[in-house]
């Protein structure tokens, strides 16, 4: 899809990232197709999974960097991971 993780951290209950993407793509596109992805992923890596009936909730939060540099975001990220 073109799109770019600048930036990764993972929570015990949420993972952060920050995507540089196309503007053609959504974030409703991106996201899908990120848990898609990892889904399958970590189902097929970790077969006990398959019996889960989702691995991601439906919900998320998007903002968008606007005046915020990248490097304030992944700043924030990594302060996040503590």
């Amino acid at each position: 899809m073109e799109a770019k993780i600048e930036s990764l951290e993972i929570q015990p209950d949420h993972i952060h990232l920050l995507v540089s993407a196309p503007p053609r793509y959504s974030p409703a596109n991106l996201i899908n197709a990120f848990k898609g992805a990892t889904s399958k992923r970590l189902r097929n890596k970790y077969p006990y999974l398959k019996s889960l009936p989702s691995m991601w909730t439906k919900t998320y939060y998007v903002g968008t960097a606007g005046n915020v540099s990248a490097e304030v975001i992944k700043r924030y990220i990594e302060e996040c991971q503590g």
